[in-house]
């Protein structure tokens, strides 16, 4: 019991610390990008930017340390589920390393944009243009993965019983909200009003679902007659 009571508690931390820092992370980076003249912006706030990829990847790190310690328990109500899930989260998480690899690309375009002196921006643009392009794909990209993954996260949780079903059912709901908010914004890709409703509003379910459970796991962990059964 002590061990699961370690495992419950390490989970609700890393759900916690993946929009905890999650959150800090874009809220460095995506101002710098939004910016009209971002390609200079990028390389005078070089530092910043880092941070807020450090930030992010340490996000796509959590999300793996979830997955590999909810497996144990999933995997004996239904091994495959479980292995789905376990790959939903370890294609998240390659997913936004990929992405900072394209950012880390932006940062040397930007230097090299500034060292040449107010050259001829077409070509300049165009690759940062695509570089930028890349990083709403990726966050789009992730909110499907991640939607998938809930479903079969909590269909197991559910049928295990090991938190209460409310939450299972919350985020039961929640998922597929996610999951049409994050296709929408696929197809929607120029609208930017129409993708941050779709996206944020239609994903604020599973978000609080996840941030509840990260907590409640901590504060009472997994229920024992589950567990024990």
């Amino acid at each position: 019991m002590k061990s699961y009571r370690k495992t419950a508690i390490f989970v609700g931390v890393f759900f916690l610390v993946g929009y905890v820092i999650l959150l800090p992370g874009s809220f460095l980076i995506d101002p710098i990008l939004d910016a009209p003249d971002y390609l200079i912006n990028v390389s005078a706030n070089k530092s910043q930017v880092i941070i807020g990829m450090f930030l992010e990847f340490i996000n796509a790190a959590a999300v793996v340390g979830i997955a590999v310690l909810m497996f144990p328990l999933l995997k004996k109500q239904n091994e495959a589920l479980a292995l789905g899930y376990a790959g939903s989260r370890i294609v998240e998480s390659a997913i936004l390393i990929v992405g900072h690899i394209f950012l880390l690309l932006l940062i040397i375009l930007s230097q090299e944009y500034v060292k040449a002196g107010d050259p001829d921006a077409s070509f300049f643009q165009t690759l940062g243009t695509l570089f930028i392009a890349e990083r709403g794909l990726t966050f789009r990209m992730v909110m499907i993965v991640v939607s998938l993954g809930a479903l079969m996260f909590y269909y197991l949780l559910y049928q295990s019983k090991l938190i209460p079903r409310f939450i299972s059912v919350w985020g039961l709901i929640g998922a597929p909200l996610s999951l049409a908010g994050g296709l929408i914004a696929m197809f929607g890709y120029r609208a930017g009003a129409f993708m941050l409703t779709s996206t944020m509003i239609l994903g604020i379910p599973i978000m609080l679902n996840e941030l509840f459970l990260g907590i409640w796991l901590i504060v009472k962990g997994f229920n024992p007659p589950a567990i024990a059964s």
